[in-house]
């Protein structure tokens, strides 16, 4: 039995959150993975709605995966700032932050732990355990970048979300998948399904 992670996945206020649907669902089918507590701020859950149609106050869970996952523990960042994940005696494997708002990113760059997004980022830096900020914005303005090499400089990883390309993906829904495949293989949790530069490619 290969050893199972605890992640923290963290949902916040930018385009996209159907990626974190992807790898939410990915990260719960995954055998390595034991637990996730999932961290959807107020305008993550607003964009959640916009995006796939479901009410604002809808379990997280379900709009996500479509169905409750007995793997999933869903926290109000707003309201939980002391929930497991504030603590660093809470191991974790690591946290995702997808999307990650500009504004999230600067927050966490500053250390101003306003919710349980950024304590739960911020203890990740200084456990030195992974922390993935897959950020959406274009383009990038100087605060933005600066933001993102003062976070890098900590021991965090910017992750755009970039799709790629050479795998000639025909769907927005390829695109998607082959983005999550992507981000599970960065943190160590492959998948065979996984396109792959020089394997069958062109």
């Amino acid at each position: 039995m290969p050893e199972q992670r605890r992640v923290v996945l963290a949902v916040t206020g930018a385009g996209g959150t159907r990626l974190a649907g992807r790898t939410l669902g990915a990260l719960a089918a995954s055998d390595r993975v034991g637990h996730v507590d999932l961290l959807v701020s107020a305008n993550g859950r607003r964009l959640m709605a916009h995006e796939s149609g479901a009410d604002a106050a809808a379990d997280p869970v379900r709009c996500l995966l479509g169905a409750p996952s007995p793997k999933v523990t869903v926290l109000d960042p707003e309201k939980d700032f002391a929930g497991p994940p504030s603590s660093g005696s809470y191991r974790t494997w690591g946290m995702i932050v997808l999307p990650c708002a500009m504004g999230v990113m600067g927050r966490i760059a500053q250390g101003q732990a306003d919710t349980l997004v950024e304590r739960a980022a911020d203890v990740c830096l200084k456990e030195r355990r992974p922390l993935i900020l897959c950020v959406r914005e274009t383009p990038f303005n100087l605060i933005h970048l600066r933001n993102m090499t003062q976070v890098t400089e900590a021991g965090a990883v910017v992750y755009p979300m970039i799709p790629t390309y050479y795998n000639v993906p025909r769907t927005v829904e390829e695109m998607d998948e082959e983005f999550a495949s992507r981000l599970l293989g960065f943190i160590g949790l492959h998948d065979d399904d996984t396109y792959e530069w020089g394997r069958g490619g062109r």
